[in-house]
């Protein structure tokens, strides 16, 4: 097992470090700017359309590089919890979506990007919240990866059965879409992990370093593309569109943390079961709806990247304000989904 540091380490990966730390801090920041060019220039951003599948398995390859064998390990420690977290989220936040499409009238070629969002899994933005707020972060990241994993036949499944005539993808379609984007771009990044821990820890520590830089420029250019791709739509975006991405976030947020405590979760695991619930993969459900649906699909999953990363922090304050300790910097892990 090679363990030697290369020269030059203690200086490069603390940089690196910075970088990651400081991307991810104003991840807001780079989306709105992104965002705002993208209005600007519409066609500068619109080519990257047609990559945004495999620049959000640049995305899911990072996350899998931030787990290890042993956060898998934990589904077996603590079945309940797990149990608990994932079922919310499978079945509030589709519901919700779907109750939010048929009451406020939405038009399905936009509400299906809200039954996408809805059926989507939890990404890192949850497993940094969780981090903020003093939650349990083990069983956040455990939850993350059991809905991750569990993508492939879950989205597919809500979609159909809750927009079912109105939309022509099937069911295999979309799962072998999901597949290629999430599953194996994942396992890909945990296998690398364990064989860069073992035979390159320097490169490991590295990669873990600037992946969030990575991640976050990568979670801009698509929002950029499909702002670019939606330009008159967005700056027409009524208020019901606006209105149901509010609210959509903040029935899952209250969920997750109200079915956590209901069912006699800790504090911290109640926690992150609400950013579990709450803070859905939004760049899967932009990706699946570029490739699947009309464009104006992703409008929504667009606006929600913007907006789970307002309410998120917010929340996680509230929950540390309440503790009385100062809320914490971010870490090394990228708020981009």
């Amino acid at each position: 097992m090679r363990t030697d540091a290369c020269p030059g380490e203690e200086n490069v990966i603390p940089l690196l470090e910075r970088v990651g730390r400081f991307t991810s801090r104003y991840f807001v920041v780079w989306v709105l700017a992104g965002s705002a060019l993208a209005l600007y220039t519409p066609g500068t951003f619109t080519p990257i359309a047609d990559y945004i599948a495999p620049l959000l398995g640049i995305v899911m390859l990072g996350m899998g590089l931030t787990l290890s064998p042993g956060d898998f390990r934990r589904i077996l420690e603590r079945p309940r919890d797990v149990f608990v977290g994932a079922t919310a989220q499978w079945v509030c936040m589709p519901l919700f979506a779907y109750l939010l499409v048929v009451g406020l009238g939405i038009p399905w070629e936009i509400g299906v990007g809200l039954i996408l969002l809805g059926a989507a899994p939890g990404g890192t933005a949850s497993n940094v919240m969780t981090y903020l707020g003093r939650g349990d972060v083990a069983l956040s990241v455990t939850i993350t990866s059991v809905t991750t994993l569990a993508a492939p036949l879950v989205m597919p499944a809500w979609v159909v059965v809750l927009a079912g005539e109105e939309i022509t993808v099937t069911f295999a379609e979309m799962a072998r879409e999901i597949v290629l984007i999430v599953l194996i771009p994942v396992v890909a990044g945990v296998v690398l992990r364990v064989l860069l821990d073992r035979y390159a820890p320097t490169a490991a520590k590295a990669g873990l370093s600037i992946f969030p830089a990575i991640s976050v420029i990568v979670i801009v250019a698509i929002v950029a593309a499909v702002v670019g791709l939606n330009a008159g739509d967005v700056l027409g975006a009524s208020v019901v569109v606006v209105l149901a991405v509010v609210v959509h976030n903040a029935l899952g947020l209250g969920a997750g943390y109200g079915v956590g405590r209901l069912t006699k979760m800790s504090e911290e695991r109640a926690r992150a079961c609400a950013f579990e619930v709450g803070l859905q993969n939004s760049g899967l459900a932009v990706a699946l709806a570029v490739a699947f649906f009309d464009p104006i699909a992703a409008l929504i999953p667009a606006l929600f990247s913007v907006w789970h990363n307002v309410t998120g922090p917010a929340l996680a304050t509230v929950f540390v304000r309440r503790d009385g300790e100062p809320i914490a910097e971010y870490e090394s892990a990228a708020v981009s989904d």
